[in-house]
């Protein structure tokens, strides 16, 4: 935007003073009443959104907003008008002189806050969030750098309604599909992390962990990675605030152990009930009855201190980066921009900052490009694949630029753009962008070196997304047998390798050396990660896949039962690989024809997955598509077709028309029609199957043939033989021709 640009002949841009990855911060000037304010242009969609989409977005703003502007607290940034101009939607807030709790932290030099600015600042942010929830809004997001202390004194949380926006709107994808909340790791409550419910005690937890930090000078889970935080929040207990500095009051210390309480009942009653505790420890003074029944000063939580070299924390969580944190290691003026913040991302200003959640200025590159890169990866690591490709992208370009083709740096960002399009569905841009990073890095590193291998093992991964399965396999033996000679056969990426090797074989057919490879790697893993290990449980859940693909269901079920059950102890039951392993349990039963087993067990998946991700997500549509498909193995055909109705509807919104699970749902109608004896109104979908097959996988493609059969099926069943021939000699031909058929 212009710096004169007018918004609804009112607000007069007048200079940026903040930009997010969600959109822009100005400072503006309100002609009508002569002030001025910040304004907060949200970035315009894309045109790939649909209008259905765009016109929800735009009511959930407006909603959103409108709930904002109620919010009327001295602690509650204020939201002076909204709209939308151009296309962009808007906030206009007041605009505030001082620096939030992140920037405080940094300005200390990562050191903790005073103690009686600390004790301040909780009792204020408890008052504001006491108001809040009393009208009902949840932020969903509270962390140092929403929570802004004036010049003043005053403390004022930001970002009220936007967060909740974010996360309706969807710019808070999943973490690895792990079904996690609006949030960011260092501050999300256990119910977040575990896709639960989140009440206003959600909140409580997130203000527990900012005041843990701004007393301490560290989060209460200071890992150095974004699985072990979340693992922490969910299943540690933390350290009293005091083992880190004794000088802290003791009624302090209860207070925040009371808002880190696993269980939302545990913790304190509402954020009144706090403020309350606050003022009385501070003052000295008698606390009231709780008014509850729960006990409001609960004592010191004890805490097991663990082993010299015993781990905090499951082994499984090593090895993965984390999210941004206020007291993070890098230097004030390289802090990149909070990735997990969606539409709540840090706003980059000086001492004057708009009404929302803020951070510091962002420096020149080369120091600015590493914490981008960081923010890309937490991005992909919290599921925002689309938005960590543009980041990569972008800090790909400047180190292009800045540091040459070929430097290491520029690799990394081109290898994870690579990553990015291979988990956007971009498989043959994605094997070109990993084929430049892999010869740069021979190039630069040589062949053997562990960055070079794993591009190639990328490489080698895209080439079996695009059904290049020979190829991938000549890579991956390579690099295999690179690994083995450089690592060592015990390797974890050794291990890695040889799991793609093994699963890329049963996609050559060679069903016989994937089983064996993959028992083999299972072994492997089991012996040095432990039998319970995620990755033991993928390389177990390869191994039930081979056994079903040499109808060898009955031990397929055994094993996809195993691996369901160990991952709903390690992971949880509502994590996405436990409900997988669950899924393919399903189809394991209904190949041994025990339809009414897996019939109530698609049954109670499509409930668990309408719970976790929404009735409209894929993988709830697959759990109904097997729930349909095992009415009908149990005769109930009426009740099939219905379902079967309700679920292509579904994914062809979802979708698309033209998707492959669109097209089988699609195809399930059709079989529904014809065991109901409809066979015409069968035809009409078994023909439109067919014909998209054709127009996106061509003619001679498996399935486009297998469609064509059913097309010619159904023509028979309605006496048009000599359609019906003349459509099998033609799938006949093609199926003859080189290069067709399995």
């Amino acid at each position: 935007m212009a710096d004169t640009r007018l918004i609804q002949s009112r607000y007069r841009l007048l200079d940026l003073i903040g930009r997010g990855g969600m959109g822009e911060v100005w400072r503006a000037r309100d002609e009508s009443l002569g002030r001025q304010v910040a304004v907060k242009c949200l970035k315009p969609l894309g045109p790939q959104q649909d209008r259905s989409f765009t016109r929800v977005l735009r009511e959930r703003f407006r909603r959103e907003a409108r709930v904002a502007a109620s919010l009327q607290h001295r602690g509650v940034t204020v939201v002076h008008d909204f709209g939308e101009s151009e296309g962009v939607l808007y906030l206009v807030m007041e605009l505030l002189e001082g620096r939030n709790l992140s920037q405080l932290l940094e300005d200390n030099a990562q050191h903790p806050l005073p103690v009686p600015d600390v004790v301040d600042i909780a009792e204020q942010v408890a008052d504001a969030l006491g108001y809040t929830h009393q009208q009902g809004i949840v932020h969903r997001d509270l962390k140092p750098a929403n929570i802004m202390r004036l010049a003043d004194g005053t403390v004022k949380i930001c970002d009220f309604g936007i967060a909740r926006l974010g996360h309706d709107i969807g710019f808070t994808s999943r973490l690895t599909g792990t079904g996690i909340a609006m949030g960011t790791p260092h501050y999300m409550s256990p119910e977040q992390i575990s896709g639960g419910e989140v009440d206003h005690r959600s909140d409580l937890y997130s203000l527990g962990c900012v005041l843990y930090e701004i007393a301490t000078g560290v989060p209460p889970f200071d890992q150095d990675d974004a699985w072990a935080v979340l693992v922490g929040h969910r299943d540690t207990v933390p350290e009293p605030p005091r083992a880190h500095r004794a000088e802290l009051p003791g009624f302090f210390d209860r207070v925040v152990l009371d808002l880190l309480a696993k269980k939302p009942d545990a913790r304190p009653a509402d954020a009144g009930d706090l403020r309350q505790r606050i003022a009385v420890g501070r003052t000295g003074g008698r606390p009231l009855l709780p008014t509850t029944g729960r006990v409001v000063l609960a004592p010191p939580v004890p805490v097991p201190h663990p082993a010299v070299g015993e781990p905090r924390l499951p082994g499984w969580t090593r090895g993965m980066t984390t999210g941004h944190k206020a007291a993070g290691a890098a230097p004030a003026a390289a802090e990149p921009a909070d990735p997990s913040a969606g539409l709540t991302g840090s706003w980059t200003t000086g001492t004057r900052t708009a009404g929302i959640g803020t951070g510091p200025a962002a420096p020149e590159p080369p120091a600015v490009l590493a914490g981008r890169h960081s923010a890309g990866l937490n991005l992909a690591r919290l599921g925002h694949w689309a938005e960590a490709g543009e980041v990569h992208r972008s800090v790909a370009a400047a180190r292009e630029r800045t540091l040459g083709p070929d430097h290491p740096d520029t690799l990394a960002s081109r290898y994870e753009v690579g990553f990015t399009l291979s988990r956007t569905g971009h498989a043959a841009e994605a094997l070109r962008e990993f084929g430049r990073v892999a010869e740069g890095r021979e190039r630069v590193l040589g062949p053997d070196h562990p960055e070079t291998l794993a591009a190639r093992q990328e490489t080698a991964y895209v080439l079996g997304q695009l059904g290049r399965h020979f190829e991938a396999h000549q890579v991956y033996a390579v690099v295999l047998a690179s690994r083995e000679r450089t690592m060592g056969p015990d390797h974890p990426d050794t291990l890695r390798c040889r799991h793609n090797l093994a699963f890329n074989l049963s996609r050559l057919g060679r069903l016989e050396d994937s089983y064996r490879m993959a028992r083999e790697v299972a072994a492997a893993r089991t012996r040095l990660l432990g039998a319970t290990h995620p990755d033991t449980l993928v390389t177990l859940y390869e191994v039930a896949y081979t056994l079903g693909q040499m109808d060898r269901w009955a031990e397929a079920l055994q094993t996809y039962r195993e691996v369901a059950a160990a991952r709903a102890a390690v992971l949880g039951a509502d994590h996405p690989d436990t409900l997988a392993a669950r899924y393919e349990t399903g189809i394991s039963l209904g190949r041994l024809g025990r339809s009414a087993e897996a019939l109530e067990l698609y049954r109670a998946l499509t409930e668990d997955r309408t719970r976790v991700s929404g009735p409209e997500d894929p993988e709830t549509l697959r759990a109904r598509h097997g729930l349909g498909v095992n009415l009908g193995r149990l005769a109930r055909w009426e009740e099939a077709l219905a379902e079967a109705r309700e679920v292509c509807v579904l994914r062809e919104r979802v979708l698309g028309p033209g998707h492959p699970d669109t097209l089988v749902s699609r195809r399930e109608v059709a079989v529904g029609l014809g065991w109901l004896g409809r066979w015409a109104e069968a035809l009409t979908h078994y023909r439109a199957v067919a014909e998209a097959r054709e127009r996106v996988l061509g003619p001679g493609h498996p399935d486009t043939l297998a469609a064509r059969n059913d097309e010619a099926h159904c023509l028979e069943q309605l006496g048009r033989d000599a359609e019906a021939v003349e459509l099998y000699r033609r799938v006949a031909s093609l199926r003859a021709r080189p290069g067709t058929g399995d």
